[in-house]
């Protein structure tokens, strides 16, 4: 993933669920990565994410595809995040999504990805 300033791809897993949100998360762990995060590629494949931690809000402008987007809490002590909001199907130039109160950050996936790991509010999220 360009831009991300990963090095080690990372697999977010819905505890919960026993599902698989991406096996292969990217991090947007500068300030640069953050601000360019998914602008400029042409999709997001699927099993793809990108996490972008510390950060509470996102917008959609100048994207080319729709996404989904979970807020989660910051990590309790066995390193869990639990879900806080979740966007499904965000389109590009649909503008700002509200800032999520207490979201420790937003992982960003394939529109789908949601549904498809049937992710609901609460559920415990693991990045290993």
């Amino acid at each position: 993933m360009a831009r991300s300033g990963a090095a080690v791809p990372r697999v977010a897993r819905n505890e919960t669920r026993a599902s698989v949100l991406a096996d292969h998360v990217a991090i947007a762990g500068s300030l640069w990565a953050k601000f360019w995060g998914l602008i400029g590629r042409r999709s997001l494949a699927a099993g793809e994410g990108l996490w972008l931690p510390h950060e509470n809000g996102i917008h959609m402008f100048f994207m080319r595809f729709p996404i989904d987007a979970i807020f989660l809490g910051r990590p309790d002590s066995e390193g869990r995040h639990a879900v806080l909001s979740l966007h499904r199907d965000l389109k590009p130039w649909t503008g700002i999504v509200p800032l999520i109160r207490g979201a420790g950050g937003v992982l960003e996936l394939p529109s789908g990805a949601i549904d498809a790991s049937a992710t609901e509010l609460g559920d415990a999220i693991r990045f290993a």
